[in-house]
């Protein structure tokens, strides 16, 4: 399943080779965090597949509100992530969770399960990167979102202070 909602994921991006890259990236992150965190085959499932498909509502929020900020991924993401998901015949039982998850993948204080919090860390993990931040911001963000061992130890030894 994953394999097919990575393709169509690429395919929806088509030539934006920056938001195919940062998809994968933090599908891998959130898939050895969750795997190392011991999470149910169906949760794992749920995350991998949100964490594909987190931003994929950045081009539509960009196009209808002339902005990539989060409150708009989350609002634009749910519906194409649906459209991906039944194209892929993905379990039912499973989408709601995924679309939940793209659809409040910025907002924190909405955090209501591990595989939740997995992809707010794999999501840090590959920002503070692409981002290039360094220093006292980054240690901030790790203290403040980190709440996995794996993900902080990660973050750690990517990240040192």
């Amino acid at each position: 399943m994953t394999e097919k909602i990575l393709r169509e994921m690429a395919a929806y991006f088509g030539e934006d080779v920056r938001r195919i890259n940062h998809a994968v990236k933090v599908f891998g992150f959130a898939q050895a965090i969750g795997r190392l965190e011991g999470l149910p085959e169906d949760v794992q499932l749920a995350l991998e597949l949100a964490a594909i498909l987190h931003d994929i509502g950045i081009h539509e929020a960009e196009k209808k509100h002339g902005s990539t900020a989060g409150p708009y991924q989350e609002l634009e993401g749910p519906p194409i992530a649906e459209t991906i998901l039944k194209r892929c015949g993905a379990d039912a039982a499973l989408i709601p969770r995924v679309l939940e998850l793209v659809g409040s993948h910025h907002s924190y204080g909405r955090i209501d399960g591990l595989d939740f919090q997995i992809l707010v860390e794999a999501d840090f993990i590959v920002n503070i990167f692409e981002d290039s931040m360094r220093g006292a911001p980054v240690r901030q963000i790790i203290e403040k979102y980190f709440k996995t061992e794996t993900g902080k130890r990660l973050a750690l030894s990517m990240y040192p202070a």
